[in-house]
C-alpha cells in the first residue's frame, strides 16, 4: 500500500503550530515574518528527521520561486561540462536549489525546446553554453524578467552575463610556446564552428603566426564528426602538408583522434611533431609522451557561474546588470612540446626521444 505523502499541514499538526509558521520557515521567509530562531530551528530539525520533500511546483505558485536552475550544455558527457555542472550541483544544493540539465548536441532546435520545457518547469533560471540561433529565446526570457548567464562561450549582440576563460590570449601564448622551442610549421586542427570560443582560439593561433611571419595551416573538423571521418581529414591534411612539425589542437576530443592518427602514420612525439591541446584531460599526463595542454580551471569557473547565478536570482531583479566574468588559464608544459635542440643561428635539430607513440 503507497504510503500517504506528508504536507505542510501533518507538520504543522504534529508541532502544534500554525501552517502558516511551517510554510515561512521552509520558504526561508522565517525572520522576515519575525519568526524566532528557536522555532524555525525546531522546524527544520523535525521536516529533517521525516524526510520531508516539498512540492517545489505548488512551492513555486506561492513564492515565485520554485528553488530550480535550468543548465544547458553542448554535451554533459563530456569531461569539461560534467565536471563543471557536478561541482555547481554540489554548491547550489547546499543553498537550497537543484539543477535540471540536459545536453544540445549543439542542436539550435533541440534547445529551443529544452528551455521551453524549462519554461513550463518554471525554473528560476537559466544557464547555458549556447548553440547558435538561440538569440531571440534568450531575449525572450531576459525581457520576461528571467536571469540567464551564460558560460564557455557567448552569443554577440546579446546583452546578458557571461563567464568564460581567456581563450585568445591562452591560445596565442600555446602557439608562442611552441615556436620559442623551436617549431616553425604550427598546424591548427580546429572545428568548424562559428562559435565565439572557437573563433578566439583561431584569432590567438594566427596572430602568434602573424609576428612570426609565418602562414596559417588550418584543418576544420565538422563538429562530431564519426571518429574514423575525422582521423581520416587528419591523416590526408598530414600527408598532404608534410612539413608541418606542430599541431594545435582546439578541443581535446579532436586531440584524441590527431593522436590515434599520428600513431596510425608511426610519427614520433615530439621527435617528428610537437603537440598542444586546448582543454586538458586527465589520461594527457598518462601518455607516453605527456601531452602539452592548456588547463581550463574547472572549480573558478563553477564557483564564479553558480555564485553569479544564486546572487542574481535570490536578489532583488535589476534589469541590465551584466557582468562579464573572463578567467584565464594555466598551460601544462609536458613533454609534447619538449624543445628542439639549436645547433646554430639558422638551424635546429629534432629532439631525439627513446619512445615513440
Amino acid at each position: 500500500m503507497m504510503k500517504r505523502k506528508i504536507t505542510i499541514n501533518d507538520i504543522a499538526k504534529e508541532l502544534g503550530i500554525s501552517k502558516t509558521s511551517v510554510s515561512f520557515v521552509i520558504n526561508g521567509k522565517a525572520r522576515e515574518k519575525n519568526i524566532s530562531a528557536g522555532l524555525e530551528r525546531r522546524v527544520l530539525a523535525y521536516i529533517d528527521e521525516i524526510g520531508y520533500q516539498p512540492n517545489h511546483f505548488a512551492q513555486g505558485l506561492r513564492t515565485g520561486k520554485t528553488k530550480m536552475i535550468g543548465m544547458l550544455v553542448e554535451d554533459i558527457s563530456d569531461p569539461f561540462f560534467s565536471a563543471i555542472a557536478r561541482m555547481m550541483e554540489e554548491i547550489a544544493y547546499k543553498k537550497g536549489y537543484k539543477i535540471l540539465y540536459s545536453s544540445t548536441e549543439n542542436d539550435t532546435q533541440k534547445a529551443k525546446d529544452l528551455i521551453e520545457l524549462y519554461r513550463i518547469r518554471h525554473v528560476d533560471g537559466y544557464i547555458i553554453a549556447p548553440p547558435p540561433g538561440i538569440e531571440p529565446e534568450l531575449k525572450e526570457l531576459t525581457d520576461d524578467g528571467f536571469f540567464v548567464l551564460l558560460f564557455d562561450r557567448t552569443l554577440p549582440g546579446l546583452e546578458i552575463s557571461s563567464v568564460v576563460v581567456n581563450n585568445f590570449e591562452s591560445s596565442y601564448k600555446a602557439v608562442k610556446h611552441l615556436m620559442d622551442n623551436g617549431y616553425n610549421n604550427i598546424a591548427m586542427i580546429t572545428l568548424l564552428s562559428d562559435q565565439t570560443q572557437m573563433l578566439d582560439r583561431k584569432l590567438g593561433y594566427m596572430k602568434a603566426l602573424d609576428e612570426a611571419k609565418k602562414p596559417y595551416l588550418l584543418k576544420k573538423i565538422a563538429y562530431h564528426d564519426k571518429r574514423e571521418n575525422c582521423i581520416q581529414e587528419i591523416r590526408d591534411f598530414l600527408v598532404a602538408n608534410k612539413d608541418i612539425d606542430a599541431l594545435f589542437f582546439a578541443t581535446n576530443y579532436l586531440a584524441e583522434s590527431g593522436l590515434e592518427t599520428l600513431k596510425l602514420l608511426k610519427r614520433s612525439i615530439p621527435g617528428d611533431i610537437g603537440i598542444v591541446v586546448f582543454d586538458d584531460h586527465y589520461l594527457f599526463k598518462l601518455f607516453t609522451p605527456s601531452i602539452t595542454a592548456i588547463v581550463q580551471p574547472i572549480k573558478e569557473i563553477s564557483e564564479q557561474v553558480i555564485h553569479l547565478m544564486l546572487k542574481s536570482i535570490s536578489g532583488p531583479k535589476i534589469k541590465k546588470n551584466i557582468k562579464t566574468v573572463v578567467i584565464p588559464t594555466s598551460l601544462i608544459i609536458r613533454d609534447s612540446s619538449l624543445p628542439q635542440i639549436k645547433i646554430n643561428n639558422d638551424s635546429w635539430v629534432k629532439r631525439l626521444v627513446k619512445n615513440k607513440f
